[in-house]
Protein backbone atom coordinates (compact mmCIF):
# COMPACT_ATOMS: atom_id res chain seq x y z
CA UNK A 1 0.00 0.00 0.00
CA UNK A 2 1.17 3.84 -0.72
CA UNK A 3 0.30 7.51 -0.30
CA UNK A 4 -3.69 8.14 -1.57
CA UNK A 5 -2.76 11.44 -2.88
CA UNK A 6 -4.43 10.53 -6.04
CA UNK A 7 -7.34 9.55 -4.93
CA UNK A 8 -10.74 11.54 -4.96
CA UNK A 9 -13.21 10.45 -2.57
CA UNK A 10 -11.52 7.50 -0.34
CA UNK A 11 -8.80 8.83 1.99
CA UNK A 12 -5.59 10.22 0.65
CA UNK A 13 -3.40 9.01 3.75
CA UNK A 14 -2.57 5.18 3.59
CA UNK A 15 -4.01 3.50 0.84
CA UNK A 16 -4.25 0.10 -0.88
CA UNK A 17 -6.38 1.78 -4.12
CA UNK A 18 -4.87 3.33 -7.72
CA UNK A 19 -6.81 6.40 -9.32
CA UNK A 20 -8.21 3.35 -11.91
CA UNK A 21 -9.58 1.18 -8.78
CA UNK A 22 -11.06 4.07 -7.19
CA UNK A 23 -13.08 4.69 -10.27
CA UNK A 24 -14.21 0.85 -10.69
CA UNK A 25 -15.64 0.59 -6.95
CA UNK A 26 -17.24 4.23 -7.92
CA UNK A 27 -18.65 2.63 -10.59
CA UNK A 28 -19.84 -0.59 -8.58
CA UNK A 29 -20.69 0.95 -5.44
CA UNK A 30 -23.73 2.87 -8.14
CA UNK A 31 -24.24 -0.74 -10.00
CA UNK A 32 -24.46 -2.43 -6.42
CA UNK A 33 -26.99 0.46 -5.17
CA UNK A 34 -29.27 0.34 -8.57
CA UNK A 35 -29.19 -3.70 -7.76
CA UNK A 36 -31.02 -3.57 -4.36
CA UNK A 37 -33.26 -1.03 -5.23
CA UNK A 38 -34.51 -2.83 -8.16
CA UNK A 39 -34.32 -6.72 -6.20
CA UNK A 40 -36.58 -4.91 -3.39
CA UNK A 41 -38.63 -3.17 -6.23
CA UNK A 42 -39.08 -6.00 -8.95
CA UNK A 43 -41.39 -7.98 -6.45
CA UNK A 44 -43.40 -5.37 -5.51
CA UNK A 45 -43.64 -4.10 -9.48
CA UNK A 46 -44.39 -8.09 -10.08
CA UNK A 47 -47.42 -8.70 -7.17
CA UNK A 48 -49.24 -5.19 -9.27
CA UNK A 49 -48.56 -6.34 -12.74
CA UNK A 50 -49.47 -10.11 -12.21
CA UNK A 51 -52.95 -8.88 -9.79
CA UNK A 52 -53.49 -6.12 -12.61
CA UNK A 53 -53.43 -9.47 -15.18
CA UNK A 54 -55.47 -11.21 -13.20
CA UNK A 55 -57.92 -9.43 -12.53
CA UNK A 56 -58.58 -8.04 -16.08
CA UNK A 57 -58.52 -11.44 -17.13
CA UNK A 58 -61.13 -12.67 -14.73
CA UNK A 59 -63.42 -9.35 -15.65
CA UNK A 60 -63.17 -9.46 -19.75
CA UNK A 61 -64.16 -13.63 -19.07
CA UNK A 62 -66.90 -12.68 -16.70
CA UNK A 63 -68.39 -10.39 -19.09
CA UNK A 64 -68.36 -13.12 -21.59
CA UNK A 65 -69.96 -15.88 -19.77
CA UNK A 66 -72.63 -13.42 -18.50
CA UNK A 67 -73.51 -13.17 -22.46
CA UNK A 68 -73.43 -16.22 -22.94
CA UNK A 69 -75.49 -17.52 -19.70
CA UNK A 70 -77.77 -14.93 -21.41
CA UNK A 71 -77.87 -16.25 -25.04
CA UNK A 72 -77.96 -19.84 -23.81
CA UNK A 73 -81.19 -19.05 -21.64
CA UNK A 74 -82.97 -16.69 -24.07
CA UNK A 75 -82.29 -19.10 -26.76
CA UNK A 76 -83.72 -22.18 -24.75
CA UNK A 77 -86.79 -20.16 -23.42
CA UNK A 78 -87.77 -18.09 -26.34
CA UNK A 79 -86.30 -19.84 -29.46
CA UNK A 80 -86.28 -17.98 -32.82
CA UNK A 81 -88.19 -15.02 -30.94
CA UNK A 82 -85.16 -14.26 -29.30
CA UNK A 83 -82.69 -14.98 -31.98
CA UNK A 84 -84.27 -12.82 -34.26
CA UNK A 85 -83.58 -9.87 -32.15
CA UNK A 86 -80.68 -10.99 -29.84
CA UNK A 87 -78.39 -8.23 -31.90
CA UNK A 88 -80.16 -5.52 -28.54
CA UNK A 89 -78.54 -7.95 -26.40
CA UNK A 90 -75.02 -8.39 -28.21
CA UNK A 91 -74.98 -4.56 -28.36
CA UNK A 92 -75.55 -4.22 -24.73
CA UNK A 93 -72.64 -6.51 -24.16
CA UNK A 94 -70.62 -4.86 -26.32
CA UNK A 95 -71.02 -1.64 -25.06
CA UNK A 96 -69.95 -2.55 -21.35
CA UNK A 97 -66.81 -4.45 -22.74
CA UNK A 98 -66.04 -1.36 -24.80
CA UNK A 99 -66.81 0.88 -21.47
CA UNK A 100 -64.51 -1.85 -19.39
CA UNK A 101 -61.32 -1.69 -21.92
CA UNK A 102 -61.53 2.35 -21.60
CA UNK A 103 -64.12 3.51 -24.34
CA UNK A 104 -66.02 6.61 -24.04
CA UNK A 105 -69.22 4.90 -23.09
CA UNK A 106 -72.09 6.94 -20.99
CA UNK A 107 -72.89 4.06 -19.11
CA UNK A 108 -76.62 5.38 -17.73
CA UNK A 109 -77.71 6.65 -21.18
CA UNK A 110 -76.01 3.51 -23.36
CA UNK A 111 -78.56 1.28 -20.73
CA UNK A 112 -81.62 3.84 -20.85
CA UNK A 113 -80.63 3.48 -25.00
CA UNK A 114 -81.14 -0.54 -24.14
CA UNK A 115 -84.50 -0.24 -22.41
CA UNK A 116 -86.19 2.25 -24.87
CA UNK A 117 -85.17 -0.09 -27.89
CA UNK A 118 -86.81 -2.72 -25.61
CA UNK A 119 -89.90 -1.26 -24.70
CA UNK A 120 -90.17 -0.47 -29.09
CA UNK A 121 -89.90 -4.19 -29.50
CA UNK A 122 -92.07 -5.34 -26.69
CA UNK A 123 -94.67 -3.03 -27.42
CA UNK A 124 -95.12 -3.73 -31.21
CA UNK A 125 -95.08 -7.22 -29.98
CA UNK A 126 -98.06 -7.19 -27.36
CA UNK A 127 -100.06 -4.44 -29.45
CA UNK A 128 -99.44 -6.91 -33.26
CA UNK A 129 -102.75 -5.41 -34.79
CA UNK A 130 -101.74 -2.00 -34.75
CA UNK A 131 -99.45 0.14 -37.58
CA UNK A 132 -96.43 2.19 -35.28
CA UNK A 133 -95.04 4.28 -37.19
CA UNK A 134 -90.77 6.03 -36.01
CA UNK A 135 -92.53 9.09 -34.52
CA UNK A 136 -94.93 7.28 -32.59
CA UNK A 137 -92.73 5.06 -30.80
CA UNK A 138 -90.60 8.42 -29.94
CA UNK A 139 -94.01 9.41 -27.97
CA UNK A 140 -94.40 5.79 -26.30
CA UNK A 141 -90.57 6.25 -24.90
CA UNK A 142 -91.87 9.74 -23.01
CA UNK A 143 -94.21 7.58 -21.30
CA UNK A 144 -91.26 5.25 -20.19
CA UNK A 145 -89.84 7.02 -17.00
CA UNK A 146 -94.33 7.60 -15.93
CA UNK A 147 -95.39 4.01 -17.04
CA UNK A 148 -92.59 1.98 -15.66
CA UNK A 149 -93.48 -0.32 -18.09
CA UNK A 150 -90.24 -3.05 -16.57
CA UNK A 151 -91.22 -2.02 -13.33
CA UNK A 152 -88.30 -1.26 -11.61
CA UNK A 153 -85.86 -3.08 -12.98
CA UNK A 154 -84.43 -0.43 -15.32
CA UNK A 155 -83.66 1.34 -12.15
CA UNK A 156 -82.24 -1.08 -9.84
CA UNK A 157 -79.90 -2.36 -12.67
CA UNK A 158 -78.49 0.70 -13.69
CA UNK A 159 -77.65 1.41 -10.29
CA UNK A 160 -76.02 -1.96 -9.87
CA UNK A 161 -74.00 -2.05 -13.19
CA UNK A 162 -72.60 1.49 -13.27
CA UNK A 163 -71.50 1.36 -9.55
CA UNK A 164 -69.65 -2.26 -10.69
CA UNK A 165 -68.32 -1.62 -13.94
CA UNK A 166 -66.74 1.96 -12.33
CA UNK A 167 -65.11 0.38 -9.30
CA UNK A 168 -64.30 -2.94 -11.32
CA UNK A 169 -62.21 -0.71 -13.99
CA UNK A 170 -60.69 1.74 -11.99
CA UNK A 171 -59.32 -0.84 -9.43
CA UNK A 172 -57.64 -2.62 -12.38
CA UNK A 173 -56.37 0.89 -13.84
CA UNK A 174 -55.26 1.56 -10.16
CA UNK A 175 -53.38 -1.57 -9.97
CA UNK A 176 -51.53 -0.79 -13.25
CA UNK A 177 -50.66 2.64 -11.77
CA UNK A 178 -49.26 1.10 -8.95
CA UNK A 179 -47.26 -1.28 -11.76
CA UNK A 180 -45.78 1.73 -13.70
CA UNK A 181 -44.82 3.78 -10.73
CA UNK A 182 -42.77 1.16 -9.12
CA UNK A 183 -41.26 0.59 -12.09
CA UNK A 184 -40.12 4.58 -13.14
CA UNK A 185 -39.43 5.33 -9.46
CA UNK A 186 -36.95 2.00 -9.37
CA UNK A 187 -34.96 3.23 -11.96
CA UNK A 188 -32.17 5.23 -9.70
CA UNK A 189 -29.45 7.21 -10.90
CA UNK A 190 -27.52 8.33 -8.24
CA UNK A 191 -25.99 11.85 -8.11
CA UNK A 192 -22.40 12.72 -8.49
CA UNK A 193 -22.62 13.48 -5.06
CA UNK A 194 -24.75 10.31 -4.03
CA UNK A 195 -22.01 8.38 -5.80
CA UNK A 196 -19.49 9.68 -3.62
CA UNK A 197 -21.45 8.79 -0.96
CA UNK A 198 -21.75 5.31 -1.99
CA UNK A 199 -18.17 4.81 -3.17
CA UNK A 200 -16.69 6.09 0.26
CA UNK A 201 -19.59 4.02 2.66
CA UNK A 202 -18.84 0.36 0.29
CA UNK A 203 -15.64 0.10 -1.22
CA UNK A 204 -13.12 3.02 0.77
CA UNK A 205 -12.84 0.36 3.40
CA UNK A 206 -11.47 -1.93 1.00
CA UNK A 207 -8.42 0.99 -0.31
CA UNK A 208 -7.59 0.79 3.98
CA UNK A 209 -7.58 -3.24 3.79
CA UNK A 210 -10.71 -3.28 5.48
CA UNK A 211 -12.44 -5.56 2.82
CA UNK A 212 -14.51 -7.53 5.46
CA UNK A 213 -15.35 -4.61 7.24
CA UNK A 214 -18.96 -3.53 6.85
CA UNK A 215 -20.91 0.03 7.26
CA UNK A 216 -22.14 0.63 10.18
CA UNK A 217 -25.96 0.58 10.09
CA UNK A 218 -27.16 4.45 10.82
CA UNK A 219 -24.20 5.38 8.66
CA UNK A 220 -26.06 2.83 5.89
CA UNK A 221 -29.22 4.29 6.68
CA UNK A 222 -28.03 8.08 6.50
CA UNK A 223 -26.68 7.27 2.99
CA UNK A 224 -29.72 5.83 1.59
CA UNK A 225 -32.21 8.14 3.37
CA UNK A 226 -29.88 10.91 0.54
CA UNK A 227 -29.66 9.16 -2.27
CA UNK A 228 -33.12 7.93 -1.80
CA UNK A 229 -34.35 11.45 -0.66
CA UNK A 230 -37.29 11.47 -3.61
CA UNK A 231 -38.85 8.34 -3.50
CA UNK A 232 -39.06 9.17 0.43
CA UNK A 233 -41.21 12.09 -0.94
CA UNK A 234 -43.48 9.68 -2.62
CA UNK A 235 -44.25 7.70 0.57
CA UNK A 236 -47.26 9.89 1.82
CA UNK A 237 -49.49 10.09 -2.02
CA UNK A 238 -48.55 6.36 -2.27
CA UNK A 239 -49.94 5.44 1.12
CA UNK A 240 -53.11 7.62 0.52
CA UNK A 241 -53.36 5.81 -2.47
CA UNK A 242 -52.93 2.25 -1.06
CA UNK A 243 -55.28 2.99 1.16
CA UNK A 244 -57.79 4.12 -1.61
CA UNK A 245 -56.93 1.25 -2.96
CA UNK A 246 -57.77 -0.95 -0.03
CA UNK A 247 -61.29 0.91 0.31
CA UNK A 248 -62.91 0.30 -3.12
CA UNK A 249 -61.29 -3.70 -2.83
CA UNK A 250 -63.95 -3.37 0.21
CA UNK A 251 -66.65 -2.47 -2.31
CA UNK A 252 -65.65 -4.78 -4.68
CA UNK A 253 -66.67 -7.31 -1.98
CA UNK A 254 -69.73 -5.77 -1.01
CA UNK A 255 -72.23 -3.90 -2.70
CA UNK A 256 -70.23 -2.96 -6.08
CA UNK A 257 -69.43 -6.37 -6.56
CA UNK A 258 -69.33 -6.95 -10.62
CA UNK A 259 -69.78 -10.59 -10.30
CA UNK A 260 -72.86 -10.67 -8.14
CA UNK A 261 -74.34 -7.87 -10.90
CA UNK A 262 -73.36 -9.77 -14.01
CA UNK A 263 -73.96 -13.61 -13.54
CA UNK A 264 -78.05 -13.02 -12.65
CA UNK A 265 -78.51 -10.34 -15.24
CA UNK A 266 -80.14 -12.27 -17.89
CA UNK A 267 -82.41 -13.12 -14.83
CA UNK A 268 -83.14 -9.46 -13.96
CA UNK A 269 -83.46 -8.66 -18.03
CA UNK A 270 -86.65 -11.75 -17.70
CA UNK A 271 -87.86 -9.81 -14.79
CA UNK A 272 -88.07 -6.94 -16.60
CA UNK A 273 -89.80 -8.23 -19.48
CA UNK A 274 -92.18 -9.90 -17.44
CA UNK A 275 -92.93 -6.99 -16.02
CA UNK A 276 -94.38 -5.60 -18.84
CA UNK A 277 -96.25 -8.72 -20.11
CA UNK A 278 -97.75 -8.47 -16.54
CA UNK A 279 -99.42 -4.87 -17.65
CA UNK A 280 -99.23 -4.44 -21.01
CA UNK A 281 -102.61 -3.82 -21.49
CA UNK A 282 -102.57 -0.90 -19.02
CA UNK A 283 -99.64 0.48 -20.59
CA UNK A 284 -100.98 0.13 -24.02
CA UNK A 285 -104.25 1.91 -23.00
CA UNK A 286 -102.04 5.20 -21.04
CA UNK A 287 -100.22 5.10 -24.08
CA UNK A 288 -103.40 5.35 -26.86
CA UNK A 289 -104.74 8.00 -24.37
CA UNK A 290 -101.57 9.95 -24.56
CA UNK A 291 -100.32 9.40 -28.23
CA UNK A 292 -103.28 8.63 -29.68
CA UNK A 293 -105.06 5.53 -31.43
CA UNK A 294 -102.89 4.24 -33.67
CA UNK A 295 -103.79 2.89 -37.02
CA UNK A 296 -105.00 -0.52 -37.25
CA UNK A 297 -103.75 -2.73 -39.75
CA UNK A 298 -105.41 -4.35 -42.80
CA UNK A 299 -106.97 -7.43 -41.90
CA UNK A 300 -104.59 -9.62 -43.84
CA UNK A 301 -101.65 -8.00 -42.61
CA UNK A 302 -102.12 -8.50 -38.90
CA UNK A 303 -99.06 -9.97 -36.78
CA UNK A 304 -97.55 -13.08 -37.67
CA UNK A 305 -95.08 -12.43 -34.34
CA UNK A 306 -95.72 -15.10 -31.87
CA UNK A 307 -96.68 -18.51 -33.45
CA UNK A 308 -94.69 -17.57 -36.29
CA UNK A 309 -92.07 -16.42 -34.87
CA UNK A 310 -91.05 -19.85 -33.76
CA UNK A 311 -91.82 -19.28 -30.47
CA UNK A 312 -92.07 -22.37 -27.87
CA UNK A 313 -92.88 -22.61 -24.62
CA UNK A 314 -91.26 -26.02 -24.39
CA UNK A 315 -88.16 -25.50 -22.68
CA UNK A 316 -86.43 -27.21 -19.97
CA UNK A 317 -85.41 -25.19 -16.56
CA UNK A 318 -82.76 -23.64 -16.74
CA UNK A 319 -80.12 -25.55 -13.53
CA UNK A 320 -78.67 -22.29 -11.78
CA UNK A 321 -75.62 -24.41 -11.43
CA UNK A 322 -74.86 -24.09 -15.15
CA UNK A 323 -74.34 -20.66 -14.90
CA UNK A 324 -70.96 -19.90 -14.51
CA UNK A 325 -70.03 -18.68 -11.43
CA UNK A 326 -66.25 -17.88 -11.53
CA UNK A 327 -64.56 -16.35 -14.27
CA UNK A 328 -60.72 -16.78 -14.87
CA UNK A 329 -60.62 -19.92 -12.77
CA UNK A 330 -61.45 -18.19 -9.85
CA UNK A 331 -63.68 -15.97 -7.94
CA UNK A 332 -63.53 -12.01 -7.18
CA UNK A 333 -63.69 -12.74 -3.63
CA UNK A 334 -61.12 -14.97 -4.10
CA UNK A 335 -58.99 -11.99 -5.75
CA UNK A 336 -60.15 -8.81 -3.53
CA UNK A 337 -58.56 -10.89 -0.68
CA UNK A 338 -55.35 -11.76 -2.04
CA UNK A 339 -54.77 -8.25 -3.32
CA UNK A 340 -56.31 -6.63 0.32
CA UNK A 341 -52.99 -8.27 1.91
CA UNK A 342 -50.76 -7.36 -0.93
CA UNK A 343 -51.86 -3.84 -0.90
CA UNK A 344 -51.39 -3.56 2.98
CA UNK A 345 -48.18 -4.80 2.80
CA UNK A 346 -47.22 -2.68 -0.02
CA UNK A 347 -48.31 1.15 3.05
CA UNK A 348 -44.36 2.56 3.29
CA UNK A 349 -42.24 0.98 1.21
CA UNK A 350 -40.65 4.24 -0.18
CA UNK A 351 -40.16 5.23 3.27
CA UNK A 352 -38.80 1.95 4.35
CA UNK A 353 -36.72 1.24 1.60
CA UNK A 354 -33.17 2.72 3.33
CA UNK A 355 -33.85 0.83 5.66
CA UNK A 356 -35.12 -2.57 4.02
CA UNK A 357 -31.96 -1.77 2.13
CA UNK A 358 -29.55 -1.73 4.98
CA UNK A 359 -31.00 -4.79 6.78
CA UNK A 360 -29.28 -6.90 3.56
CA UNK A 361 -26.27 -8.26 5.41
CA UNK A 362 -24.40 -7.73 2.11
CA UNK A 363 -24.69 -4.20 2.13
CA UNK A 364 -24.26 -3.54 6.26
CA UNK A 365 -23.73 -4.91 9.48
CA UNK A 366 -26.77 -4.44 10.92
CA UNK A 367 -27.94 -3.50 14.15
CA UNK A 368 -25.31 -5.59 16.38
CA UNK A 369 -21.96 -4.88 15.84
CA UNK A 370 -21.83 -0.93 16.20
CA UNK A 371 -18.36 -1.03 17.28
CA UNK A 372 -17.18 -3.23 14.66
CA UNK A 373 -18.19 -1.70 11.20
CA UNK A 374 -16.73 1.23 8.89
CA UNK A 375 -18.12 4.57 9.46
CA UNK A 376 -16.92 6.32 7.05
CA UNK A 377 -13.21 6.66 7.96
CA UNK A 378 -12.33 3.79 10.33
CA UNK A 379 -13.11 0.57 11.98
CA UNK A 380 -15.31 2.47 14.85
CA UNK A 381 -18.72 3.22 16.20
CA UNK A 382 -21.06 5.87 13.92
CA UNK A 383 -21.95 8.45 16.27
CA UNK A 384 -24.03 10.80 14.09
CA UNK A 385 -27.44 10.56 14.03
CA UNK A 386 -30.67 9.35 11.74
CA UNK A 387 -31.86 12.09 9.24
CA UNK A 388 -35.52 11.83 8.49
CA UNK A 389 -37.09 10.71 5.06
CA UNK A 390 -37.84 12.92 2.34
CA UNK A 391 -36.07 15.57 0.57
CA UNK A 392 -36.14 18.63 2.87
CA UNK A 393 -35.06 16.38 5.60
CA UNK A 394 -31.91 16.28 3.61
CA UNK A 395 -30.68 19.44 4.53
CA UNK A 396 -28.12 18.71 7.66
CA UNK A 397 -27.62 14.80 6.16
CA UNK A 398 -24.24 14.24 7.13
CA UNK A 399 -23.60 11.85 4.38
CA UNK A 400 -24.58 13.14 1.50
CA UNK A 401 -24.98 16.35 0.00
CA UNK A 402 -28.80 17.13 -1.57
CA UNK A 403 -29.68 19.60 -3.27
CA UNK A 404 -33.42 20.35 -1.51
CA UNK A 405 -34.34 22.93 -4.74
CA UNK A 406 -34.29 20.42 -7.34
CA UNK A 407 -36.56 17.31 -6.95
CA UNK A 408 -36.38 14.45 -9.30
CA UNK A 409 -38.75 15.70 -11.88
CA UNK A 410 -39.58 11.69 -12.76
CA UNK A 411 -40.59 11.37 -9.55
CA UNK A 412 -42.43 14.65 -9.11
CA UNK A 413 -44.47 13.12 -12.07
CA UNK A 414 -45.15 9.99 -10.24
CA UNK A 415 -46.28 11.75 -7.28
CA UNK A 416 -49.04 13.57 -9.33
CA UNK A 417 -50.39 10.36 -11.29
CA UNK A 418 -50.79 8.97 -8.06
CA UNK A 419 -52.98 11.77 -7.00
CA UNK A 420 -55.19 11.59 -9.67
CA UNK A 421 -55.27 8.18 -9.12
CA UNK A 422 -56.31 8.35 -5.77
CA UNK A 423 -58.83 11.06 -6.78
CA UNK A 424 -60.16 8.55 -9.50
CA UNK A 425 -60.78 6.06 -6.71
CA UNK A 426 -62.36 8.17 -4.23
CA UNK A 427 -64.81 9.24 -6.99
CA UNK A 428 -65.49 5.44 -7.54
CA UNK A 429 -65.62 4.05 -3.88
CA UNK A 430 -68.41 7.38 -3.65
CA UNK A 431 -70.04 6.36 -6.66
CA UNK A 432 -68.75 8.91 -9.01
CA UNK A 433 -68.13 7.58 -12.38
CA UNK A 434 -64.58 8.58 -13.37
CA UNK A 435 -62.60 9.60 -16.78
CA UNK A 436 -60.71 6.13 -17.79
CA UNK A 437 -58.51 8.09 -20.93
CA UNK A 438 -57.75 11.48 -19.55
CA UNK A 439 -55.43 10.94 -16.39
CA UNK A 440 -54.77 14.79 -15.95
CA UNK A 441 -58.44 15.06 -15.29
CA UNK A 442 -60.61 14.24 -12.36
CA UNK A 443 -63.93 12.97 -13.46
CA UNK A 444 -67.21 15.04 -12.75
CA UNK A 445 -69.19 11.52 -11.88
CA UNK A 446 -71.45 12.25 -15.04
CA UNK A 447 -69.94 10.51 -17.95
CA UNK A 448 -70.46 7.18 -17.64
CA UNK A 449 -72.88 6.50 -15.30
CA UNK A 450 -74.55 7.39 -12.05
CA UNK A 451 -75.01 4.75 -9.53
CA UNK A 452 -75.01 4.84 -5.57
CA UNK A 453 -71.94 3.06 -5.72
CA UNK A 454 -69.92 4.40 -8.64
CA UNK A 455 -71.60 7.43 -9.56
CA UNK A 456 -72.72 9.70 -6.54
CA UNK A 457 -74.13 6.65 -4.31
CA UNK A 458 -76.81 8.60 -2.72
CA UNK A 459 -78.35 9.61 -6.14
CA UNK A 460 -81.66 7.99 -7.11
CA UNK A 461 -82.01 7.56 -11.18
CA UNK A 462 -85.17 7.78 -12.78
CA UNK A 463 -85.88 5.87 -16.09
CA UNK A 464 -85.17 8.40 -19.19
CA UNK A 465 -85.52 7.03 -22.95
CA UNK A 466 -86.57 10.12 -24.65
CA UNK A 467 -84.51 8.88 -27.87
CA UNK A 468 -85.75 5.54 -29.03
CA UNK A 469 -84.19 4.49 -32.78
CA UNK A 470 -86.89 4.95 -35.00
CA UNK A 471 -86.72 1.79 -36.63
CA UNK A 472 -88.16 -1.31 -34.96
CA UNK A 473 -85.42 -3.71 -35.80
CA UNK A 474 -82.77 -2.68 -33.60
CA UNK A 475 -82.88 -5.90 -31.45
CA UNK A 476 -85.08 -6.71 -28.44
CA UNK A 477 -84.28 -9.65 -26.10
CA UNK A 478 -87.79 -11.97 -26.67
CA UNK A 479 -89.56 -9.59 -29.13
CA UNK A 480 -89.84 -9.50 -32.51
CA UNK A 481 -92.64 -7.69 -33.87
CA UNK A 482 -93.41 -9.08 -36.99
CA UNK A 483 -97.04 -9.48 -35.88
CA UNK A 484 -99.69 -12.19 -36.25
CA UNK A 485 -102.29 -12.93 -38.53
CA UNK A 486 -105.99 -11.91 -38.04
CA UNK A 487 -106.19 -13.63 -34.98
CA UNK A 488 -102.70 -11.91 -33.62
CA UNK A 489 -104.13 -10.08 -30.73
CA UNK A 490 -105.41 -13.76 -29.19
CA UNK A 491 -102.74 -15.40 -30.17
CA UNK A 492 -100.69 -12.35 -28.06
CA UNK A 493 -102.62 -12.94 -25.03
CA UNK A 494 -101.73 -16.40 -25.20
CA UNK A 495 -98.27 -15.83 -25.48
CA UNK A 496 -97.99 -13.76 -22.71
CA UNK A 497 -100.11 -16.46 -20.47
CA UNK A 498 -97.49 -19.43 -21.72
CA UNK A 499 -94.88 -16.73 -20.98
CA UNK A 500 -95.86 -15.47 -17.58
CA UNK A 501 -96.54 -19.42 -15.90
CA UNK A 502 -93.25 -20.36 -17.77
CA UNK A 503 -90.90 -17.78 -16.45
CA UNK A 504 -92.27 -18.32 -13.23
CA UNK A 505 -92.09 -21.81 -13.18
CA UNK A 506 -88.55 -21.05 -13.81
CA UNK A 507 -87.33 -17.78 -12.03
CA UNK A 508 -90.04 -17.88 -8.99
Amino acid sequence: CFSGDHLKVCSQAYTCCSQEMEEKYSQQSKHDFRNAVVELSNHLQTMFSSRYKKFDEFFKELLENAEKSLNDMFVRTYGRLYMQNSELFKDLFVELKRYYVGGNVNLEEMLNEFWARLLERMFRLVNPQYHFTDEYLECVSKYTEQLKPFGDVPRKLKLQVTRAFVAARTFAQGLAVARDVVSKVSAVNPTPQGTRALLKMMYCPYCRGLVSVKPCYNYCFNVMRGCLANQGDLDTEWNTFMDSMLLVAERLEGPFNIESVMDPIDVKISDAIMNMQENSMQVSQKVFQGCGQPKTLAQGRTARSVSESGFSARFRPYNPEERPTTAAGTSLDRLVTDVKEKLKQAKKFWSSLPGNICNDEKISVGTVNENECWNGSAKSRYDFAVTGNGLASQLNNPEVEVDITKPDMVIRRQIMALRVMTNKLKNAYSGNDVDFIDVSEESSGEESGSGCEFQQCSSEFEFNATEVTGSSNKSDKKVNTSAAPSSGLSQAALFLSILFLAMQRQWR
